[in-house]
């Protein structure tokens, strides 16, 4: 497939192993893009590491220094308008953010469950697969969505799909999430770049 240089801003907020991963794959040669930007809501993210040794400049975006979520959202989006991205990635960014108009359809997140399960307001990082376990399941793995208004709700682009082990722990669990998660968001933005993604509605339709 016919692939084009993607321009993506990346939200963090703590580790940032999806930043580091998507700067690999791109140092490798199995993605396109461009990060002009990369937006932390925590000072202390140790992911701003991986952006400054790669030479991508950071901006410190603190929720608790904005009255309300649309002044959030303005400070969030405006850094963004300032360096015109085609789609903004979510990696690990666990505040809540309002998305405006002009970015509808171009932001995406990866959730480490299979939304609609195990997902929403206060479901991250290990509470996801403590909550797997507890439950009993027998699969669990990751989903790449477009961002709305809700926590974890906007339409799927694609999820990758593991057994969960019996004698997993919530560790082992997210280890091997995590490697899907690698495959995944790389392999999302792949089709974005090729233009394959159509949104019908809560479907996407990959062509």
């Amino acid at each position: 497939m016919a692939l084009s240089q993607l321009k993506i801003v990346v939200l963090i907020s703590g580790s940032g192993t999806t930043l580091r991963n998507l700067i690999a794959q791109n140092a490798a040669g199995q993605l396109d893009v461009d990060i002009p930007l990369v937006i932390s809501s925590n000072p202390d993210a140790a992911g701003l590491q991986f952006a400054r040794d790669a030479d991508i400049p950071v901006s410190i975006i603190e929720r608790d220094h904005h009255d309300d979520a649309e002044s959030f959202r303005d400070a969030i989006f405006g850094a963004c308008r300032d360096v015109q991205p085609d789609y903004v990635i979510m990696g690990g960014f666990i505040k809540h953010v309002l998305i405006p108009d002009d970015f509808r359809n171009r932001v995406l997140n990866i959730h480490p469950a299979l939304i609609p399960a195990f997902c929403g307001r206060g479901f991250y990082g290990r509470r996801v697969h403590e909550a797997v376990l507890d439950y009993g399941a027998k699969v669990s793995g990751c989903t790449v969505h477009f961002v709305d208004d809700h926590y974890d709700h906007g339409p799927i682009v694609l999820q990758k799909v593991i057994a969960v082990q019996d004698n997993d722990t919530p560790e082992s669990l997210a280890a091997r999430v995590h490697t899907a998660e690698c495959e995944a968001y790389p392999e999302a933005i792949r089709l974005l770049s090729a233009g394959r993604v159509v949104i019908e509605g809560r479907r996407v339709r990959i062509e």
